[in-house]
């Protein structure tokens, strides 16, 4: 548990007490002082004793508004019209929308959300359907985990909890809350923890004589609880010279030209914590008398003190109903959104998020005519598949799950796990090969028609970031991640990913709108308020 308070302990009395230290002589002046200090002096201590810490700033925070249990959720009516919901390929059901998608928890009905001032959402279908039914709630279908769902009441207007949600999700066969309690009861639970310590040791480095290391570039960051996301990218990003440069570089213009309060300026923030990694000044050895202390009182280890980045995180995560809790993140996500906030706070001047910048090339072609359509996005971040057929030891993982089926059968211990190992270039390869696009309209029939993605570079990055798709869906909704290696070459000849654009002899899909389709008991009025 990445926790680090007991929650269990004794209340405690404390008493602050205020110095004010002037230096080199380090002379103290206890406080408050009216009588000896300057107007300006007093007025400055007042401010800095007043202002509120991000720890302090962050407590309440996680208290604010508290998602309560709805009131629909005990009594909630679910009719048995035997709707069935499969884990994906979700659109909704009166326009082609395949995001942000709500599922009501009354009648199985998928439908999409409001639409946002950027442009994503839905065309507020789910609500149209609240305001003809009073069905009260629903749920968004790609928040369901384990853990539970994100569900909005229609009726109250707010987030709101359902303690039911396992049932009111399995009525459309959605069971993966259950699976999860099923296997917690002991049926499916591998008690053995051995393999995931060994491994742990092994990054670890257990048993080995390691030799500590400090100074620029070797500084750690404190965990805040669950924030190793954090500390992972904010160490990546730092080790790259266009942040360096434009941070830490920056530092002291940086500085002078921020506002009245700096804890709000996202330059500032970043300045600072780039500065406590690459300045050395938080990665000292530790001096003699400290090194004789730790020997008297037999601590042999010599513990950075680190970074906190507390006032960082308070200020990214501000709004944002995942990054500002305590719970555990993807890195991958808040990789995105900080580089969201770089771009935002980089306006008309150095821009270094353009480091992972890149532009993708998406080529379909229908499948009857033959004609292409080519579409250029911006992105930071390439999502590779794990083709698990690619793995190069099929052999043994084939004769590990005949033993671990053969244990399982025989109630024994299950044997050591194998681990699938995939070459980097497969992973590439599987990227590259054409995928089929879910309704196609082809603006050459005028009509619905099989197509074809293929995805490429149209420019490169200076450094590209990778997501490894592990992550996936078995039928019966229970989440599973693929446990497998990657084996990364030191170097990659990526220019066959390169985009070609329109080639000789292609020709271009007509560029043309899909007709809007009206669901069909609208279709229906119109027609009888026409006779």
């Amino acid at each position: 548990l990445e926790l680090n308070r007991d929650f269990n302990g004794e209340d405690y009395e404390y008493e602050d007490e205020a110095k004010l230290v002037i230096f080199p002589d380090h002379f103290e002046i206890p406080l408050p002082n009216i009588e000896e200090l300057p107007a300006l002096v007093t007025i400055a201590c007042d401010a800095v004793l007043n202002a509120p810490s991000a720890y302090k700033k962050q407590e309440p925070e996680s208290w604010e508004e508290e998602i309560q249990v709805s009131r629909h959720a005990r009594s909630l009516r679910q009719l048995d019209n035997g709707v069935r919901i499969p884990p994906s390929g979700w659109k909704c059901q009166k326009c082609e929308m395949r995001e942000n998608l709500w599922l009501n928890l009354t009648d199985g009905s998928v439908l999409c959300g409001k639409w946002f001032f950027d442009g994503s959402g839905g065309n507020g279908h789910a609500l149209e359907h609240y305001r003809e039914t009073n069905y009260p709630l629903a749920v968004k279908l790609d928040t369901i985990t384990p853990d539970g769902a994100d569900v909005y009441s229609f009726e109250e207007e707010e987030a709101v909890l359902d303690p039911h949600i396992s049932e009111h999700l399995s009525h459309f066969g959605i069971d993966m809350l259950q699976m999860q309690r099923r296997t917690e009861n002991g049926h499916h639970t591998d008690n053995n923890p051995r393999p995931r310590v060994s491994e742990w040791e092994v990054i670890q480095e257990s048993g080995m004589k390691l030799k500590a290391v400090y100074g620029s570039g070797y500084t750690g960051i404190k965990n805040l609880g669950n924030s190793c996301y954090l500390s992972t990218v904010l160490q990546v990003l730092f080790s790259i010279p266009d942040f360096q440069r434009m941070y830490v570089g920056n530092l002291q213009r940086i500085f002078d030209y921020s506002p009245l309060d700096p804890t709000q300026d996202f330059a500032t923030q970043m300045a600072k914590l780039g500065h406590g990694l690459l300045s050395g000044q938080y990665s000292k050895p530790p001096m003699k008398s400290e090194l004789i202390e730790q020997v008297m009182k037999e601590e042999h280890k010599h513990h950075q003190r680190g970074i906190s980045p507390r006032m960082l995180k308070s200020l990214v995560s501000r709004g944002h109903p995942e990054f500002s809790s305590n719970r555990q993140q993807d890195a991958h996500e808040f990789f995105l959104h900080l580089i969201n906030l770089v771009e935002r706070n980089s306006a008309g001047s150095e821009n270094s998020s353009d480091s992972f910048r890149f532009l993708v090339e998406e080529r379909i072609q229908c499948c009857q005519t033959r004609r292409v359509r080519y579409a250029q996005r911006v992105d930071y971040c390439i999502q590779l598949p794990a083709p698990i057929e690619a793995a190069t030891n099929r052999e043994e993982l084939l004769a590990y799950e005949t033993k671990r089926k053969e244990a399982e059968e025989n109630m024994r211990a299950p044997p050591e796990p194998v681990r699938a190992r995939i070459p980097f270039t497969a992973c590439l390869q599987a990227f590259m090969e054409p995928e089929n696009v879910p309704d196609f309209w082809s603006s050459a029939l005028q009509a619905k028609s099989a197509g074809v993605k293929t995805s490429r570079f149209a420019s490169f990055p200076e450094y590209l970031v990778v997501q490894m798709k592990k992550f996936t869906f078995g039928v019966d909704w229970v989440p599973k991640k693929l446990d497998l290696a990657i084996d990364v070459p030191d170097f990659l000849d990526v220019s066959r990913l390169r985009a070609t654009g329109l080639q000789a002899g292609e020709e271009e899909l007509p560029d043309l709108m899909p007709p809007i389709v009206l669901p069909e008991d609208t279709r229906d009025n119109s027609m009888s308020s026409t006779d």
